[in-house]
């Protein structure tokens, strides 16, 4: 549906999120303060309401997956975008190597770091934890 086709009790009852896909997909990119601006207009917002509103405005369109922020600072709708991956197979696999690698260093010095003899035979066994434990009713809690 598009903006001019609705009444304004229509376009009361959208939310902000809502405005700017309209907007967006009606009019193409734009930057935060036009496009709230162009919603303030819609919503007959005062400046002061503009401005005490525009960063709940931001938050709300940033966590909306529906909006991408593009490089030159402007927003639109997701679904005219695509995103290309691109994936050096033999580079991602020297990098895995090299963690492996370093994991199995770091298990290394971890192992030589415990000396069994010293470890205490509590540490070792926590079942014995469990049958230390009381169990206390209301009326003991609030004694103590």
């Amino acid at each position: 549906m598009k903006l001019k086709n609705m009444s304004k009790e229509e376009i009361q009852l959208l939310s902000y999120a809502d405005l700017t896909y309209l907007i967006l997909k009606e009019e193409g990119s734009m930057n935060t303060p036009t496009v709230f601006k162009h919603i303030a207009n819609l919503l007959d917002y005062s400046d002061d309401e503009y401005t005490n509103k525009i960063g709940d405005y931001y938050t709300a369109i940033a966590l909306d997956k529906r909006f991408v922020l593009l490089e030159n600072n402007e927003w639109d709708i997701r679904d005219r975008h695509s995103v290309e991956l691109v994936v050096d197979e033999d580079e991602d696999e020297e990098e895995i190597e090299e963690e492996l690698d370093e994991e199995e260093t770091d298990e290394e010095n971890r192992e030589e770091n415990i000396d069994e003899d010293s470890m205490d035979d509590d540490l070792l066994d926590d079942d014995d934890d469990i049958d230390d434990l009381t169990i206390l009713n209301d009326d003991e809690v609030e004694e103590e």
